[in-house]
C-alpha cells in the first residue's frame, strides 16, 4: 500500500509502516498544500493519507476522493506519543475503506 505522512505527523513514523511504500508530504512534492488541495493531488499517487490532524474529518468531504485517511489521535503529534498506537494503526490498514476516515486512538 502506498502510504502518505502528513506535514503533522513525524517522520520517524515511516519506517514503521514494514511492508508499505511510506512518503512524506516533501518527498512527494506536495508541501504547502492546504487539506482539499493536498487530497486532491495525492489521490493521484497514494492509497492512504496518515495524519495527526483530527479536525479533518470536518473539513473535507472525502465522498469524492479515492483514497482513506487515517488519523493517529495522541496528546500531542510527538513520535514518543503516537508511537503506542501503531500497533492497531498497522491492523486498521488491512481494513481501511477509500472515501472513509479511520481514527485510531487510545
Amino acid at each position: 500500500m502506498r502510504l502518505l505522512l502528513d506535514e503533522c505527523t513525524p517522520r520517524r513514523l515511516r519506517r514503521e509502516f514494514p511492508g508499505h511504500t511510506v512518503s512524506t508530504i516533501e518527498e512527494a512534492g506536495l508541501k504547502g498544500l492546504k487539506n482539499g488541495a493536498l487530497l486532491k493531488a495525492a489521490c493521484e499517487n497514494f492509497d492512504v493519507l496518515i495524519t495527526v490532524d483530527k479536525n479533518i474529518q470536518y473539513q473535507q468531504n472525502l465522498g469524492q476522493l479515492p483514497m482513506a485517511v487515517l488519523v493517529l489521535s495522541a496528546k500531542t503529534n510527538r513520535y514518543q506519543s503516537i508511537l503506542p498506537l501503531l500497533p492497531r494503526a498497522l491492523l486498521s490498514l488491512e481494513n481501511l475503506v477509500r472515501n472513509e476516515i479511520t481514527t485510531v486512538e487510545i
